[in-house]
């Protein structure tokens, strides 16, 4: 398999794992009016597309001579198992972010969902193999805690303010104020189960017969691809949104919302074997880890920047709304920049 040799080599990668991360859910905003759970299916076989043929290229050459079937014989059966239970546990988890997104926002259900998976994540580490200055890590989260706290106001106060907007214009389907505790909850649903699938994922690439970052990847992808069509089937018969659907309506899309969707799997995946390409080079050319855990985990912040700059979804709301879609990357920022100094900071002292 082909690894970067070099740390310009790892930095770039890094780099573009962070704006493909970033930048696939935007695609969905791309698709236009087109329901989440059709979308979702492009966004399974354009994965399973891109597993694929980087498994079969960059996986199947390089300077070790195995290719990417070699990786997947010398395998250990639990490395297997783990690789495809953690592709199961994110894509329910992934689903759940979509339905947020289409429930909410962008800039709102990404950062919320994302940020609470890296609390999580971020704990689960520490409890596995304490590292790093306990008071960084706990400064850095109690600021990733916060910006997720900042979303909900922002949110619930945009929510507000749009019922307002349409009661005066007389165009409100109901009196009741909505509630913005679906797309909280969606969101942070979606934090919990993509954190914990995490350690599943590193458990499979641990160990003499652990899965290369093509190989663990294609397990991955295989294991989303399947599981889309149970949980897909489950979404579209209990909407979180709207009337059931039939997976019909799959055949009804026009070619821009297919081309989307398959872009939207595409670019995650790319960005996801990248970052896993990334932490498999010796931690020598990986460089410092703060800038290599911010490119690792900023982008919740990115995809809240298509929101709010791209899609304009703060657009019309007052000043306080637009402060706090300001202050909330800031926060995750800060939080992702003390988290990465931890483990430095303890090795100086």
């Amino acid at each position: 398999m082909i690894l970067p040799q070099s740390y310009p080599a790892v930095l770039f990668l890094m780099v573009l794992s962070l704006l493909c991360l970033g930048s696939w859910a935007s695609f969905f905003k791309f698709a236009g009016k087109w329901r989440f759970e059709l979308f979702y299916l492009d966004f399974a076989i354009g994965l399973l597309l891109a597993s694929v043929i980087f498994a079969f290229t960059a996986g199947n050459i390089g300077y070790d001579g195995f290719n990417i079937l070699d990786a997947l014989q010398n395998a250990g059966k639990r490395q297997l198992l783990y690789a495809f239970l953690g592709g199961m546990i994110f894509n329910l988890g992934n689903m759940l972010l979509m339905a947020a997104v289409s429930v909410s926002s962008l800039a709102v259900a990404f950062p919320m969902g994302m940020g609470m998976a890296l609390l999580l994540g971020t704990g689960l580490g520490i409890a596995g193999r304490p590292a790093g200055s306990a008071l960084l890590l706990g400064l850095g989260c109690l600021l990733i805690l916060t910006s997720i706290l900042v979303n909900a106001v922002s949110y619930r106060i945009m929510g507000v303010a749009q019922h307002e907007a349409l009661a005066r214009a007389g165009r409100a389907k109901s009196t009741r104020r909505p509630s913005p505790l679906k797309g909280i909850l969606l969101a942070l649903m979606a934090g919990l189960l993509i954190g914990g699938c995490i350690p599943l994922v590193e458990k499979a690439r641990q160990g003499d017969l652990g899965l290369g970052p093509y190989a663990v990847g294609l397990v991955f992808a295989v294991a989303v691809f399947l599981s889309s069509f149970v949980f897909d089937n489950f979404f579209m018969n209990l909407p979180v949104e709207g009337a059931p659907l039939e997976f019909g309506g799959y055949f009804d899309g026009r070619l821009k919302q297919h081309l989307s969707g398959l872009a939207s799997g595409f670019i995650w995946y790319t960005g996801m074997v990248l970052a896993w390409v990334c932490t498999s080079v010796p931690e020598a050319i990986q460089g410092e880890p703060m800038l290599r855990f911010i490119l690792a985990q900023g982008s919740p912040v990115l995809a809240a920047l298509w929101g709010i700059v791209v899609f304009r979804e703060f657009k019309n709301s007052d000043a306080r709304v637009k402060l706090m879609g300001m202050l909330m990357p800031a926060l995750f920022l800060c939080g992702l920049a003390m988290i990465g100094l931890a483990p430095l900071f303890l090795r100086k002292v």
